[in-house]
């Protein structure tokens, strides 16, 4: 049973205290189908937010099948199932490759045979079987909607939670899902809760909730619905419902809800004895033991799955694979462009001492010309080869999460940890990463040879990459929209160059403060380190900027990777819903 007492759901605004869902109280016992409805802001999907655990209730207390959940622990992963208004799936993905990726983050299956059941049986029951090889992209409205009650069905949830999910549909696949949603609630005893603006169908509900204004006005049977407001037809409910605030109506079903709760438990007798309501003798003593939830699966188990449905992505979206050739070709090759300039020679001081003072003097200037020459030029490429591997960076990872932060959120309240929701993503983006760094440093070094450790330059590109797209993963993941996270991104790589001190050195007084926080410089001050001693000559007479050891440049860099996967992680364990 599902039981509501006094339930409260509060929030801050203009310094008082709002209560967007205010004092609910109601129970549904096992196998009920109720539908929410109401106008539009009156708390409908509010409520079924506090429901699920998304929004924490300020007062009262939640209770199912005997747990107080308000005091102890929450739903049990697999117990609900929550339903959002919008698809939750992956476009390049097919429609069971996405119920077989729910099922393996959700359900801890002993056999690839049991595996199989459980995908047959939800397509099966969503009536999606005859298009189980389609992919979510060519999705009609209403065959979306039943893909994303199948991605909730996988765990058989004993409580299943819809928010709109007939909403923007014609009224043939409206009436085709509220059905469908009705077939579910007579299988095991399950209880499901639709909210709806909608006032079509309600003769398929076992019982209709109004909301107004946060409050609940009128709960109770679909054919008592015109009467208790006093209209002839459904249609007019609104309209009666602004007729006079939430205060006054709450107060007159406080004095009837007796009356219509005796009337819904008729309803429920009476559908008991006919038949049409089939739920099992165990799920009808209310006292007796809940059934186990299905088993989690492990963190590698959620990791592989993760990793794998990541790569297929990736390999199905042309346009992203396109852009990643793009810049892994192109970028290497500006670079080149310059490699001439820095690959001429520094003369060397005569060690015979000029008779002619002049021609000592000219000699100086010559040596000091071929330091400037080269020395500017070398430094211009190192700076430019860690810009641009700093692009790739947040071209990397800068969508990567805030882009699918609805699926994301949708899953991990399905039970996906968030440690191996990260795990995947770094685990992708380090293949990525390696192969644009060595690919990068490989590509100048043949083209343009380094002069220098080759080794130690291609490890600093490597970890200036890693660090600008652990940094903005960690940006992804604590942003609440992919263009947000975008934009952030792209003023984070703007700043690299100025702020390095690798073209001009800045102020002591700023440098001090911005320079811990630039990975652009410590990428550049170690690829310097690794120069021939006569170019890093060359590149320090030519520089303001007082350059770090390789050592301290490496400590930094690590440092600064380390930390960004700390905020990815902490930005994704932390729940964002819209």
């Amino acid at each position: 049973m599902l039981e509501l007492q006094n339930v409260s759901y509060e929030i801050r605004k203009g310094g008082e205290m709002v209560a967007l869902v205010d004092g609910v109280s109601f129970s549904l016992p096992k196998g009920h189908f109720m539908a929410i409805v109401g106008p539009s802001g009156c708390g409908k999907t509010t409520l079924l937010k506090t429901i699920a655990g998304i929004n924490p209730e300020s007062s009262g207390n939640l209770l199912w099948e005997g747990r107080n959940l308000s005091e102890d622990e929450d739903f049990d992963p697999a117990e609900i199932g929550y339903v959002p208004q919008f698809s939750v799936a992956y476009d390049p993905l097919t429609v069971d490759e996405s119920v077989e990726a729910a099922t393996r983050l959700r359900v801890a299956c002993d056999s690839v045979s049991e595996l199989d059941r459980r995908i047959d049986q939800v397509l099966e029951e969503t009536g999606l079987s005859s298009i189980s090889d389609r992919a979510v992209k060519v999705l009609s409205g209403g065959q979306r909607r039943r893909l994303g009650l199948a991605l909730e069905l996988v765990s058989q949830p004993k409580l299943l939670l819809c928010d709109e999910v007939t909403s923007g549909l014609d009224p043939r696949s409206e009436r085709e899902i509220v059905h469908l949603l009705h077939e579910i609630s007579r299988k095991d005893g399950r209880t499901v809760l639709s909210v709806t603006h909608s006032l079509a169908h309600l003769e398929l509900y076992d019982s209709v909730l109004v909301m107004h204004e946060g409050r609940l006005v009128f709960h109770g049977p679909p054919e008592q619905l015109n009467h208790y407001f006093s209209v002839k037809d459904t249609e007019e409910v609104y309209p009666r419902l602004a007729a006079q605030d939430s205060e006054r109506w709450h107060a007159s079903w406080t004095k009837h809800r007796d009356y219509y709760n005796g009337l819904l438990e008729q309803n429920r007798e009476a559908l008991l004895e006919s038949g049409k309501l089939r739920v099992e003798e165990a799920l009808k003593d209310e006292s007796s033991a809940p059934s186990s939830p299905s088993e989690l699966p492990g963190f590698f188990s959620q990791f592989s799955t993760l990793l794998s449905r990541r790569w297929r992505i990736f390999f199905r979206d042309r346009g992203q694979i396109f852009l990643q050739l793009a810049i892994l070709l192109c970028f290497p090759v500006l670079v080149t462009l310059f490699s001439d300039k820095a690959s001429g020679n520094i003369r060397r001081y005569s060690e015979v001492r000029q008779a002619n003072v002049f021609a000592e003097i000219q000699e100086q200037q010559s040596v000091r010309a071929d330091q400037a020459k080269v020395g500017s030029a070398v430094s211009g490429i190192i700076m430019f080869q860690v810009v641009l591997l700093a692009l790739m960076g947040s071209n990397n990872s800068a969508r990567e999460i805030a882009a699918e932060r609805p699926i994301y959120e949708k899953e991990k309240f399905g039970g996906l940890r968030p440690f191996a929701y990260i795990a995947s993503k770094v685990a992708f983006l380090s293949c990525l990463v390696i192969a644009q760094s060595l690919w990068m440093g490989a590509f100048v070094n043949f083209f343009g040879p380094f002069r220098g450790d080759f080794l130690q330059h291609v490890g600093f590109l490597l970890l200036i990459n890693s660090a600008m797209t652990g940094i903005c993963l960690a940006i992804s993941s604590l942003s609440r929209t992919a263009e947000q996270a975008s934009l952030l991104s792209i003023y984070l790589v703007g700043f690299q160059l100025p702020l390095s001190g690798a073209v001009l050195a800045l102020p002591e007084h700023i440098e001090q403060f911005t320079r811990p926080f630039i990975s652009a410089y410590w990428a550049w001050s170690g690829s310097v380190d690794s120069l021939q001693t006569q170019v890093h000559d060359a590149v320090k007479s030519v520089i303001d900027t007082t350059l770090a050891p390789a050592e301290a440049c490496l400590y930094v860099l690590s440092l600064h990777v380390g930390v960004a996967l700390l905020l990815a992680w902490l930005g994704a364990k932390r729940p964002q819903w819209d």
